[in-house]
């Protein structure tokens, strides 16, 4: 019985962790043309390497995970870290402030 018990417990604790999506917390794409794409980058730089691309419209949850930074800049200069939620595929990253916006979750 521990050992079925152990073993449950460790299938458990590999099971990946439930993220809210509904509510405030989520943002939009603006911005950015309806032919272009918003990077989704690894790092808070224009320089790190794209994770993701965020097309107007038609991307899935965009999550945002903390307050973007540095909390000294203006808003359109500050990164924001997020999470991607597209059907089946998370994506986490860094997007620029100026082109996002407030959203509720669906």
């Amino acid at each position: 019985m521990r050992k079925l018990l152990a073993i449950l417990f460790f299938a458990v604790s590999l099971t990946p962790a439930a993220y809210a999506t509904s509510g405030p917390g989520c943002l939009i794409v603006t911005n950015v043309a309806e032919d272009d794409a918003l990077n989704m980058r690894s790092r808070p730089s224009a320089s790190s390497r794209i994770v993701d691309q965020l097309v107007p419209g038609q991307h899935g949850i965009i999550h945002l995970d903390a307050p973007c930074r540095p909390l000294s800049s203006p808003w359109p200069q500050r990164w924001c870290r997020v999470s991607h939620y597209n059907a089946e595929i998370v994506t986490h990253g860094w997007v620029k402030a100026r082109y996002v916006r407030d959203s509720d979750c669906p």
